[in-house]
């Protein structure tokens, strides 16, 4: 390509990308997808090269491209197509959707370096064995066999001084006889040496003890160990882990120390490598999907605790020997890590092709991780919601377990959904997209009653394990016996003491942090308010002040009402750590813990909480919805939901879905090993039918009556749906700008579109800004979307800033 123009998006807040001119000297360098120097305005940026163009816009002094940063271009041409419909799609910036698909750009300081291809390696030996054929061959034919005596690749700076030209090695690399790579320099990786059971070698008779006790951490407890932490659960020397790693009784390697390091030993489920014939059905279903080799969709729904991850194993290891590659999305950063050696486990240690991709790794470990994909030396990417951008090729495969969960929504702009975006990629690479949950989203569901979907379902455990016994307690009834409100109940406390008589643990849950939800005046009922934000403030007795959950702002606890001066100051609500010392009070005996933000502010905080548990140093574990999924602790047979229906009160449409889907996840950490599982699910309102189904683990009666009353009130997946949040700081422009959008939206209103508001926001002011809000329903995508753009480009007209309008397509809150 030689276009003399090139369309580039820039990382700025524009619904727009920018023609800059090519110099000649670049021409043969800039390509679709890569990245390029430019300035703009008074300074210079990165941005991406959308398309090369042979005219420009007329009437237009166009500015030059300083400067070409990839020689080979970042992203394909199926990537760009992507991140151009999420920009139509989620009405976002393209220059800032292209940004969120980019690794950081730490890299404009590598090295590039050439290197001969399979092809270029044969036609140079070639040629160097033939001098008239090297002669007629010219540059190319010497750069070639120069390579070629090289033995290796050399630098960019190195090439260049062979007197080859940028147009030259441009030219030899489409041929594909060169290949083109971008190395990140960065500092030499940390690794640690993980050790796996391999269990091939017999071992000596008089250490059968201590096999027995490896094997039980390698395979049952924890899975792969880093060596020192396993030598300190063992009990065992160095000398004999070696020796056992050269009989093949254990096998180990190298893994560099990632940032998100996380309790993955305390919550391991080793793969089995075989599955059971519920697994084996799914299994074969999938199968046959990569057998007609187009795209497809299909839901795999399995209780919790039935083997779905050995399902996905068995995926990847098809598409692998299919000659593609996979990509393996998971909902936290700490199950990355997890997954990960899952897969290490499953293909072997030897199998270097997994690289994991998420945002706590460092700048440089990301764009080194970014590029090994892009120069195809992985074939499966393991990672949270942005690894859905993984620029393999070839793809066969996109997993994305726990489908319903609210991670995979990003919050800031590009606001896109890494569930529905990882749809339409498998659509535009023609591969297979496996949505995986034991709660599927109401809306997966429906599309796969409907068809649109292929389901898949699991309906039992693993090696028969019978699902927990679930029953309710009501807290009415609770207080109409005892006359006292207590967050742990007489049937809650009994429970937990069998716990504790059997020698088995009580995983409790409470889904608030601090002591107390609120701060109240028993003379004027004013509570203490965020200054910031229209919340509550929440009263933490260890730190002995009060705190923003949204804004993190702190507040001493006042001793007076700073409405009435009242000194009738009451601490409302239990939180986690209220819950946590009760637990102490009446079982003196048990050793309790809590985890939630608060006492996890650090990775080792986490793990070491979690790993205590899991080996059963701690008999009682409180803590907040980070217990509700991904755990797999065998020693549990009671847990205990303290206020199931805290979040039935929240104003949003899907609070219903929500407390559905929390109480199964979390009655899904009983009962995962041998021991019977019992579910305690504390609640004023036990009539509700998310709590009822939750309690007879009935996910087809809850979404059949959860359909109904979306149907009823209009709401997804019978219509689309729009959340648009006019903000600022100053209450009368964030008015003025609210009454200028519904004039326009005025006319349009109940033509295919409904348009609600300005109202306030539930939470009418967040972070020092006022809000105001718009909900937008249609049944028509299209009309939808059309009203939307036009909406923005009246702010656009009218100068209201686009910071202030924050346009939300398929919301996942309307908080």
């Amino acid at each position: 390509m030689s276009a003399p123009f090139c369309n580039v998006a820039l990382p700025v807040p524009l619904r727009t990308t920018f023609t800059y001119s090519v110099p000649e000297s670049l021409r043969a360098a800039v390509l679709p997808g890569c990245r390029v120097l430019v300035p703009f305005r008074k300074k210079s940026l990165v941005g991406v090269v959308v398309e090369c163009v042979e005219k420009a816009p007329a009437g237009t002094k166009l500015r030059d491209i300083a400067r070409v940063i990839d020689l080979i271009p970042a992203l394909t041409p199926k990537l760009i197509d992507l991140g151009q419909w999420i920009a139509n799609y989620y009405l976002a910036p393209i220059g800032e959707v292209f940004r969120s698909m980019l690794p950081p750009v730490t890299e404009l300081s590598a090295q590039r370096e050439v290197a001969l291809t399979a092809a270029g390696r044969a036609i140079a030996e070639e040629q160097n064995q033939n001098f008239l054929m090297a002669e007629s061959g010219g540059e190319e034919s010497r750069l070639l066999i120069a390579l070629l005596k090289k033995g290796k690749p050399v630098s960019l700076g190195a090439a260049a001084k062979l007197g080859v030209s940028a147009e030259l090695l441009q030219k030899l690399q489409r041929r594909g006889l060169l290949e083109i790579r971008e190395i990140v320099k960065g500092r030499k990786r940390k690794t640690q040496r993980i050790v796996a059971w391999k269990g091939e070698g017999a071992g000596k008779p008089n250490e059968a003890e201590k096999l027995e006790r490896l094997r039980a951490l390698l395979e049952t407890e924890r899975g792969p160990l880093p060596l020192p932490q396993l030598l300190k659960l063992a009990h065992v020397s160095r000398s004999l882990m070696e020796r056992l790693l050269r009989e093949n009784i254990l096998t180990s390697w190298e893994e560099p120390l990632d940032a998100a390091e996380d309790p993955f030993d305390s919550g391991y489920e080793p793969p089995a490598h075989t599955l059971n014939p519920a697994q084996e059905s799914a299994f074969g279903a999938i199968r046959a999907r990569f057998e007609l080799g187009e795209f497809g969709v299909q839901l795999l729904h399995g209780v919790t605790g039935s083997g779905k991850t050995e399902v996905y194993l068995r995926a990847v290891q098809d598409t692998l020997a299919r000659g593609k590659t996979a990509i393996v999305l998971v909902p936290e950063i700490a199950l990355t890590l997890w997954m990960g050696r899952q897969c290490r486990a499953w293909f072997g240690a030897q199998f270097e092709g997994v690289v994991v991709l998420h945002s706590a790794l460092s700048d440089v470990e990301r764009a080194r991780e970014w590029w090994r994909v892009r120069h195809g030396e992985a074939r499966v990417v393991v990672g949270t919601r942005s690894a859905v951008f993984a620029p393999l090729e070839n793809l066969g495969l996109i997993i994305v377990d726990e489908e319903q969960e609210s991670s995979y929504k990003q919050e800031e702009t590009p606001r896109y959904h890494g569930r529905d975006v990882a749809t339409v990629r498998a659509k535009l690479e023609n591969a297979l997209a496996l949505l995986g949950s034991a709660t599927p989203s109401l809306e997966t569901y429906h599309h796969a009653r409907e068809g649109k979907y292929e389901l898949l379902t699991i309906a039992s455990r693993v090696a028969s394990r019978p699902l927990p016994s679930v029953e309710i307690v009501s807290l009415r009834d609770e207080f109409q016996q005892t006359h006292k409100t207590s967050p742990i109940s007489s049937a809650l406390h009994v429970g937990i003491q069998e716990c504790l008589n059997a020698g088995t643990q009580a995983l409790i849950l409470i889904n608030r942090r601090g002591y107390s939800w609120s701060v109240l005046c028993r003379s004027c009922g004013a509570s203490v308010q965020c200054v910031n934000c229209s919340i509550s403030m929440t009263h933490h007795k260890s730190r002995n002040r009060l705190e923003c959950h949204y804004c993190g702002s702190i507040q001493q606890i006042p001793k007076q009402c700073p409405k009435c001066q009242s000194q009738y100051v009451y601490f409302f609500g239990e939180g986690s750590e209220h819950l946590e010392e009760r637990l102490r009070k009446e079982f003196p005996q048990a050793r309790v813990a809590r985890l939630d933000r608060d006492t996890a502010r650090t990775k080792r905080q986490f793990q070491e909480t979690l790993g205590a548990f899991a080996v059963g140093a701690l008999d009682i574990l409180v803590g907040t919805q980070m217990l509700a999924k991904g755990h797999d602790f065998h020693r549990v047979t009671l847990v205990g939901v303290v206020s199931a229906d805290a979040s039935l009160s929240m104003p949003d449409f899907r609070a219903a879905e929500r407390t559905f889907q929390l109480l199964t996840q979390v009655a899904g950490r009983a009962g995962r090993g041998e021991l019977p599982g019992r579910v305690l699910i504390q609640t004023y309102y036990p009539e509700h039918y998310a709590i009822q189904d939750a309690v007879n683990q009935d996910y087809a009666a809850f979404f059949d009556r959860e359909l109904h009353f979306r149907r009823v009130m209009a709401y997804p997946p019978f219509t689309s749906l729009a959340n648009v949040i006019i903000r600022d700081t100053s209450l009368e422009k964030a008015i003025l700008w609210s009454r200028q959008l519904s004039e326009y939206f005025a006319p349009h209103n109940d033509e295919g579109v409904r348009v609600l508001g300005p109202a306030a926001a539930p939470l009418a002011k967040l972070k020092s800004e006022h809000r105001f809000q718009f909900l937008l329903k249609s049944k028509s995508r299209a009309k939808l979307t059309r009203l939307l753009s036009g909406a923005l480009a009246f702010c656009d007209a009218k100068e209201i800033p686009q910071t202030a309008v924050l346009a939300d397509v398929d919301p996942l809150s309307l908080l």
